[in-house]
């Protein structure tokens, strides 16, 4: 059942995501961008989108990001209101998820961005520097 629900979640937030992209552009940085924000800008927020065991896996997560799978973005969505006056960087594996993501956020009030190409980019071009792989 739990499964079927956040099926049907993930489904419409893409689905809406594409209806509503047509009327706000959603906001997109590289992998570049983000490595010179974690460096520059303490107050920046990393959102992770990914599933828990993602983290622990051959492309890590970065250090202090906050874990919020997609399908459990909805109900979750008061744990990031004491950031919704900050810039919130959305991650995910390849960037698809965090995009999702993004979208909900911007539509419910969040500044948010996505990370264009994910972790998978993030490790190939930036490596292991500076962060987490636990």
């Amino acid at each position: 059942m739990m499964f079927l629900r956040s099926l049907v979640f993930i489904t419409c937030i893409l689905c809406l995501s594409a209806a509503y992209s047509q009327t706000i552009e959603t906001r997109v940085i590289s992998v570049d961008q983000l490595h010179d924000k974690i460096i520059s800008d303490s107050t920046l927020v990393i959102l992770d989108v990914r599933a828990p065991e993602e983290l622990t896996g051959p492309l890590g997560k970065l250090d202090n990001v906050i874990n919020i799978p997609l399908q459990e973005l909805e109900s979750r969505l008061s744990e990031l209101e004491k950031f919704k006056d900050q810039e919130i960087a959305v991650i995910c594996k390849i960037g698809k998820r965090s995009a999702a993501a993004t979208d909900f956020l911007l539509q419910n009030g969040f500044n948010a961005v996505n990370i264009q190409g994910g972790m998978v980019e993030y490790r190939a071009k930036i490596g292991n520097n500076n962060d987490s792989t636990e």
